[in-house]
């Protein structure tokens, strides 16, 4: 395949995944909502399953606590594929090192970071409630993000190379 045509897929492939985590981030909001302010009974399918009434019943403060949680990493997720999106809208084939440009991959890796220190922290979290008997545990793939966050830095900084290089090629023109 062409590489303009692998883009394009990936542009929608992103616009997609952006989409899915808002409906998913919506819908979270949606009945947590309704979990606090309605009825509890809509503790037992938050979403997808997510039952979360033992912990509702437990205490309302640590309910609320992994419900932020969970949002907060469902926010910043739905917020660095909209970061995707933009470069896509933004990059230049032609001259691809630019300042906007490398500022959203360092943008990236910041919001990766992020997400990888708050699912670290809610996976604690869980595991502290599982001792206590009231929550299953989940798992929020931290190290993926933080791994992640690494890498997509150390692009960010070969992309600011890349744009020294091409400026000093501009001016030696």
């Amino acid at each position: 395949m062409k590489t303009k045509q692998v883009l394009s897929t990936m542009k929608i492939i992103s616009w997609i995944i952006f989409i899915g985590l808002c409906i998913k981030l919506g819908a979270i909001l949606i009945s947590s909502a309704i979990s606090l302010l309605v009825t509890e009974e809509a503790s037992k399918n938050l979403y997808l399953g997510l039952d979360l009434s033992n912990l509702y019943n437990f205490s309302i403060r640590y309910y609320i606590m992994l419900l932020s949680l969970i949002v907060f990493i469902l926010a910043f997720k739905a917020y660095m594929f909209y970061l995707i999106i933009r470069i896509f809208s933004k990059i230049d084939f032609d001259k691809p090192f630019t300042p906007v440009v490398a500022s959203l991959i360092s943008n990236i890796s910041y919001v990766s970071l992020w997400i990888g220190l708050l699912a670290y922290f809610a996976s604690r979290y869980s595991k502290w409630l599982v001792k206590k008997g009231v929550v299953f545990e989940l798992d929020f793939g931290s190290s993926e993000f933080l791994f992640m966050a690494g890498i997509i830095f150390i692009i960010a900084l070969i992309f600011k190379r890349g744009i020294e290089i091409q400026s000093e090629n501009e001016l030696t023109v």
